[in-house]
C-alpha cells in the first residue's frame, strides 16, 4: 500500500492534522512525516515533531497522497524553493490526492498545483487577491472545496476536511467518530 506524505514546516498547525491523522490510522493508511531536513520542527502550539525523512530522502513513487496543514506564517515557508519544488515533484504523479488546509493552499498555488482547480484558502481576502499565484476566478468561499484530486479547507473545517480526505483515499473508517 502506498503512503501519505505528511508535510511539516515551522509553526505548523497541530490541531488541523488531528482528524485526518486519526482517519488515516483507522483506515490502516501508512504515513511518513516529511520535513525540509530531519531536524525537529516545532508547531504553533509548541509540539515538536521529528521528521522521518528529509526531502532529498523521499522516493515519491512510495506515495499516493499529501497532507498539508496551515501554519502561522506561510509566506516565510513559501520563500523556500525547497518546499515548492518538493510539492511540485510529489504531486506530479497521476491520481495523486492532495489535502491542504488553512494557509497551506498558498504553497499549492505557488507550486502551480491549483491551476484550473476550484479551491478555498484560510487567508485574508486582500492577501489572496494580491498574490500572483491564486486564480481568483477559481476561489470558492466555502469551508471545504473538493476539485478532482485536491481538497482545500479553512482551518475551522478540519473535521470535514479530514473526513473528505479519508473518503478520497477510499479508506474504511467510521465518520461517526468525528461527529459526521
Amino acid at each position: 500500500m502506498k503512503k501519505t506524505a505528511v508535510l511539516l514546516y515551522p509553526n505548523f498547525s497541530e490541531y488541523e492534522l488531528t482528524t485526518a491523522l486519526s482517519i488515516l490510522m483507522q483506515g490502516g493508511k501508512p504515513i511518513t512525516i516529511i520535513g525540509q531536513t530531519k531536524e525537529p520542527i516545532k508547531g504553533e502550539a509548541g509540539m515538536v515533531c521529528l521528521p522521518e525523512l528529509a526531502f532529498n530522502e523521499v522516493n515519491i513513487e512510495d506515495y499516493d497522497s499529501l497532507l498539508m496543514t496551515g501554519c502561522m506564517d506561510i509566506l516565510e515557508v513559501a520563500e523556500s524553493d525547497d518546499y515548492i519544488q518538493f510539492i511540485k515533484e510529489i504531486t506530479s504523479q497521476e491520481g495523486f490526492v492532495i489535502a491542504s488546509i488553512s494557509s497551506s493552499p498558498y504553497l499549492l498555488a505557488k507550486a502551480g498545483v491549483l491551476k484550473g482547480k476550484k479551491y478555498t484558502v484560510g487567508l485574508y481576502e486582500e492577501a489572496r487577491k494580491s498574490s500572483p499565484y491564486f486564480e481568483e476566478e477559481n476561489f470558492v468561499g466555502e469551508l471545504v472545496v473538493e476539485d478532482g484530486n485536491v481538497i482545500t479547507a479553512w482551518g475551522s473545517a478540519f473535521i470535514e476536511w479530514g473526513v473528505r480526505f479519508g473518503k478520497a483515499l477510499d479508506l474504511e473508517f467510521e465518520p461517526a467518530w468525528y461527529g459526521k
